[in-house]
């Protein structure tokens, strides 16, 4: 055969998808806002902010604060966070692990997420699931929209297909523009307004994949 075998990847997003870690990041930051900016960082802060870019994360969770006052506490509550995800975890969705496990027997796989750098790194070490991705990207690396990092992660890796598992409207709408098929993960936090392929729990995502590729 001469024509190209293409290559299909599966590229996930991280909160609302693999874990919630809304409680320990909202525990984590409040170790540094409550003495610098007068207030604590609530787990319903971060459920209704997960997915933003860091930026304007900030500015939806102190209004009243001026956002060249806010990034350098976002940089010390981010470093705190990684290392306190790193020591504790947070809370896999169930057969987490056991679904990625499975899933990379079949397919590459990678993470795109608008975390800040060292966040994907505290998920892969504390689970111990870094042989299972082959790439990831995130905001905190390079400053970019979700939107470009899908297609930067499928340029680099070669990816033909690139399918995005996101629960959130803002997460389709980056697949969709970064020419990336979209599946949501309805479990997590957020809707999304498009017919596209729903997943009730993370470990239907085997199943799902072979009833759509």
């Amino acid at each position: 055969m001469n024509g190209k075998i293409r290559k299909t990847a599966i590229i996930f997003d991280m909160d609302g998808t693999l874990w919630d870690s809304s409680l320990q990041v909202a525990e984590a930051w409040s170790i540094v806002t409550v003495p610098k900016l007068g207030r604590a960082v609530t787990q319903e802060d971060m459920h209704r902010t997960m997915g933003m870019p860091m930026d304007e994360l900030a500015k939806a969770i102190f209004p009243d604060h001026e956002l060249q006052e806010l990034l350098p506490v976002m940089e010390e509550s981010c470093k705190v966070e990684n290392e306190y995800l790193l020591k504790h975890g947070a809370v896999l969705y169930p057969q987490a692990v056991e679904t990625i496990q499975a899933l990379s027997e079949e397919y590459p796989l990678y993470i795109v997420s608008n975390c800040q750098e060292g966040y994907i790194e505290s998920f892969l070490a504390y689970y111990q699931t870094e042989a299972y991705f082959k790439d990831h990207v995130c905001f905190g690396e390079n400053g970019r929209p979700k939107s470009e990092n899908i297609a930067l992660i499928m340029e680099r890796n070669g990816i033909d297909h690139g399918i995005y598992v996101g629960d959130i409207q803002a997460d389709y709408e980056a697949a969709v523009q970064a020419g990336a098929q979209f599946i949501h993960a309805a479990y997590g936090f957020g809707t999304v307004d498009a017919a596209v392929p729903k997943l009730n729990a993370l470990s239907e995502l085997p199943k799902l994949l072979k009833e759509i590729l």
